[in-house]
C-alpha cells in the first residue's frame, strides 16, 4: 500500500519544506517512485523544484492543486477539476514527480466555505495515481485551514517538524490533540504519527539544550535520534532547484540522509 505522509505544524519557520523536499528526493535515490505534494499557498516546495517562469507556465496549461481541490476550475473552461495526471509536473528530481501549489489557496477556506465534502477532495484525486508511487509526501501550511485537512485526509502518516525553541516547542502538545480532534471528526481516519524531527539547530545555547531536552522527554521515541542543523546548504539548494543530495555539503546530506532512512523505518 502507498504511503501517504505529511509534514505538519501549526507554526511556521520550522523547516517542514526542506525536511519534505530532502525527503522526497531521497525516496528518489532509492528507487521508490515519489510524488511531492505542495499544499502550502506559499508555495515554497513548488519554486524548490522548479522556477517561477516554468511554474506560470505549467499553472497556466496545466493546473495546480488548487484545481485538485476544486478551485478556479473555470480557467480550464470546464464543469470539473482537470486531470490529476496533467497537473504533475514529472521529474522535478531523479524518480521524484511534483503537485505544484497556488497563491489561491490563501482564500480557498472562504471560496469551499459551503462545499461538501471538502477536507476529501485532495484524497479522491489522488485514488487513481496511488498505485503509481511508492510514496506521496505533502507539505502543508502551518495551520489546520482546508489545505491542511486535505492533506492529512489523504495521509496514512505524518511528521512533525519542530525547531529547538520555546514557542515551537509548546505548541506540539497542541497540533497533536488537534489532529487526533479532526481524525475523530473524520469518524475514525486512521493517521499515524510516524516521528517528530528537530530541525534548524542553531548555535549551542542553553535555552535550546533545555527545549530539546524537554521534547524528548515529554514524547521519548516519537522523536527522531538525528537533528538537523541550520545550514547555508540547504538555502542555497532551495535556490539552485536541487535538493541537499546534490550540494557539496557532505554533513547536510548525512544529517538528511539519516533522518530520511529512520523516517522510512517508521513508516
Amino acid at each position: 500500500m502507498t504511503s501517504v505522509l505529511s509534514f505538519v505544524n501549526l507554526k511556521g519557520g520550522v523547516g517542514k519544506t526542506a525536511l519534505a523536499v530532502n525527503f522526497a528526493a531521497y525516496c528518489g535515490k532509492n528507487n521508490i517512485k515519489t510524488l511531492l505534494v505542495d499544499v502550502d499557498p506559499q508555495t515554497n516546495a513548488t519554486f524548490w523544484c522548479m522556477d517561477i517562469d516554468a511554474w506560470e507556465e505549467h499553472a497556466k496549461n496545466n493546473g495546480t492543486v488548487a484545481n485538485l481541490l476544486g478551485f478556479r476550475p473555470q480557467t480550464f473552461g470546464e464543469a470539473y477539476p482537470p486531470d490529476i495526471n496533467n497537473i504533475i509536473k514529472k521529474g522535478v528530481f531523479g524518480n521524484v514527480d511534483l503537485i505544484p501549489s497556488h497563491l489561491d489557496l490563501f482564500t480557498v477556506d472562504l471560496d469551499l466555505a459551503g462545499a461538501t465534502g471538502r477536507e476529501f477532495r485532495l484524497k479522491r484525486a489522488l485514488e487513481p495515481i496511488l498505485k503509481n508511487y511508492g510514496i506521496i509526501i505533502c507539505d502543508c501550511p502551518p495551520n489546520l485551514t482546508i489545505p491542511t485537512q486535505n492533506a492529512l485526509a489523504a495521509s496514512t502518516n505524518y511528521v512533525v517538524p519542530i525547531s529547538p525553541d520555546y514557542l515551537s516547542g509548546i505548541g506540539v502538545g497542541i497540533l497533536l490533540t488537534r489532529v487526533n480532534q479532526f481524525c475523530k471528526d473524520l469518524q475514525g481516519h486512521s493517521l499515524k504519527l510516524s516521528g517528530m524531527v528537530i530541525s534548524r539547530e542553531g548555535r549551542p545555547a542553553i535555552h535550546r539544550a533545555q527545549t530539546v531536552s524537554a521534547l524528548r522527554k515529554q514524547f521519548g521515541v516519537d522523536v527522531l535520534k538525528i537533528q538537523i542543523k541550520e545550514r547555508v546548504a540547504v538555502s542555497e539548494s532551495a535556490e539552485r532547484h536541487c535538493s541537499v543530495f546534490d550540494h557539496d555539503d557532505d554533513d547536510a546530506k548525512m544529517e538528511f540522509a539519516l533522518m530520511s532512512q529512520e523516517i522510512l523505518l517508521r513508516l
